[in-house]
Order: C-alpha cells, then structure tokens, then sequence
C-alpha cells in the first residue's frame, strides 16, 4: 500500500514555484518550508510543463484528462463483465442464446 502524502494548497505550490523563479533554490525553499526538495522540483517541473516551457510529461489538463479517461475505462469494462455474466445466466436460465451472439 502506498503512503499518502502531505496536500498542500494550490496557492502554496504556486508561491514555492514564484520563490524558485526569483532565483532561490528547490533546497534552500525545503529547509525554510516543509516541502522536500524533491517534491518542490516536482512542483517546478509541472509549472514549467504547464506553461510550455517543457515537452517532457504531461500538462496537468493532459494528467486530469487521462486520470478520468483510465477512470471511465474501468467503470466500462465493470460493467461489460455484468453484463456479459447476466447474459450468460439468463442464457442458461432459459436455454436460449442471446441475439447478436454469433458464437465465432
């Protein structure tokens, strides 16, 4: 299982990223503020994927867009496999196939 992590407020990624911009740097902002480093370079490099500064990852609209999509395909195959198994039970509830089944 994994750990969960610290959410921080947009505004306070955003004052950390405005900090980095003006010249200081990812540790020196960790010392002063809770953040790891690592996690206040996470944050710089979404700003820059953000703003088009980089082409190496995705945009937050893009993570967003494929968190939902990954969602919306797990919900779709839950139920084309309830689907499947109830027509599958009524078939061998009344003996019959159902239409559309070519069976090939």
């Amino acid at each position: 299982m994994g750990r969960r992590h610290k959410e921080y407020p947009e505004e306070f990624r955003r004052q950390i990223v405005e900090l980095n911009r003006a010249g200081r740097s990812a540790l020196s902002l960790a010392k002063e503020f809770e953040p790891t480093e690592q996690t206040i370079r996470n944050w710089i490099k979404q700003a820059q994927l953000d703003a088009g500064e980089r082409k190496d990852g995705l945009t937050s609209t893009e993570s967003e867009e494929l968190r939902r999509l990954r969602r919306e395909n797990k919900q779709l195959k839950m139920e084309r496999d309830i689907l499947s198994k109830a027509a599958a039970w009524f078939a061998r509830e009344t003996g019959t196939i159902p239409d559309g089944s070519s069976g090939s």
